[in-house]
């Protein structure tokens, strides 16, 4: 089970965009996430009139490092850590370790 999920609100611990917030749109499979509005990059790109794309310097999000990020606990509006109970009847649940509720 995976700590941090999509639409999962969360904040930056580390790095240029420290303290910002956005929620995640993406995980990727090399354990980096994309966050809305976090590690914007510019990009140069040409123009494809095929396709009709204008060319220019495009600002689009690049991926983070999932170890640059903390889940935000919505009681607190602070950075949380995850853990996972496992119920008697075997299911997986996410909470939070400050105050052990439950993520979503």
């Amino acid at each position: 089970m995976q700590k941090l999920k999509r639409d999962d609100e969360v904040i930056v611990i580390t790095g240029r965009d420290k303290g910002k917030r956005g929620k995640i749109t993406r995980i990727l499979d090399s354990g980096r996430a994309l966050v809305s509005g976090i590690n914007m990059v510019k990009r140069h790109t040409k123009p494809n009139p095929n396709i009709g794309r204008q060319g220019g310097i495009v600002e689009k999000e690049a991926g983070i490092a999932i170890s640059n990020i903390a889940i935000v606990n919505p009681k607190t509006q602070q950075a949380d850590k995850v853990g996972v109970r496992v119920e008697t009847d075997g299911t997986r649940t996410r909470i939070f370790k400050s105050d052990k509720s439950v993520i979503g």
